[in-house]
This record gives C-alpha cells, structure tokens and sequence, in this order.
C-alpha cells in the first residue's frame, strides 16, 4: 500500500472511531483494494462491516441488486451504475456509510467517451442520496486503481467531516 493511501486510512479510521459510522465498500475495478486498505488498521473491525467485490456486470446484478436495464442502457462504468452499487450495498449490509467504485483501469476497456483512467466514485450515507463524481486519472493501471483508492477513501474522510456538529 503507498503512503498516500496509508495516511487517509490512518486518518479515516482516527476520525471514525467513536461515531458510530460503519463502512461497506462496493469495488468493480479496485477488486477489493479499498476494503483491503481500510482492514490494514487495527481495530477496523469497530467501523468497516464488509466489502463487495463486483467485478463482473453478473455480480453487480446479482449481489447489489443493480438493474440489468441500468448496465444495458449506460454501462458498468458510469453514473448509473455506482449509484446502483451504493444503494445494494447499504441495503445489504448493516453500514450507515458506503463507497462504490467502478471503471476502467486499462490497459484496454476504453469505451467511446470513456477513455482507459475513467473511473467513478461514489458515496452516500443510509437514507441520504448518493453522491458519484467521474474521473479521468492518468498512469498505468496500478496507478489508476491506486488513485481511485485514494479518492474513494478521502470521500469518506470528508463525508464524516460533513457529520461534524457546527
């Protein structure tokens, strides 16, 4: 794990602790690397519950309930999709947090529209409406997934600090 990534878990899980948040991860390209970042932290076991390696369009059907009619109509990597994703897995899990994340880290995959490095990212809390943002990150395929994991994990960083009393 880079030390970019080691520091936002070590902060995500110093922040977290204590609030009664938990964590479910719905991952397509990363294949488990967000859930394998977040469980490196003792004690992660308080605020992460589980983690949904979706790879294949079958899978996101099958275990986070996302429509077929949405991955015919606009793909696995878009919008539409981790929307999806983010509300199969709040629903089947017990977490109040959850990130999703889908998209093609290359070397082939690109999609007119979508070039290798399109990912989206997604957030949302349990009875709150997602929040997915598209990115074109750059690099070789271990430098995308690892920018992804980045991002998905700053995303949750900033979502407790949205929770933070005024």
């Amino acid at each position: 794990m880079n030390k970019e990534i080691e520091d936002k878990v070590k902060e995500l899980s110093r922040r977290i602790v204590g609030t009664g948040q938990i964590v479910v991860t719905a991952e397509s390209l990363t294949g488990g690397m967000i859930s394998a970042a977040l469980t490196s932290i003792p004690g992660a076991s308080e605020w992460f519950e589980r983690g949904f390696v979706t790879y294949t369009n079958q899978a996101k059907h099958e275990m986070l309930d996302v429509p077929q009619s949405i991955l015919d109509r606009f793909s696995a990597v878009s919008t539409q999709t981790v929307s999806q994703m983010l509300e199969g897995a709040i629903r089947h899990s017990n977490a109040t947090m959850a990130v999703a994340v889908s998209g093609i880290a290359g070397p082939d995959g690109a999609m007119p529209g979508r070039p290798v490095g399109t990912v989206f990212i997604g957030w949302k809390r349990k009875d709150e409406m997602a929040e997915v943002g598209r990115y074109e990150f750059k690099g070789d395929r271990q430098s995308v997934r690892e920018q992804t994991v980045a991002v998905a994990i700053q995303g949750l960083i900033e979502m407790l600090d949205e929770r933070q009393p005024l």
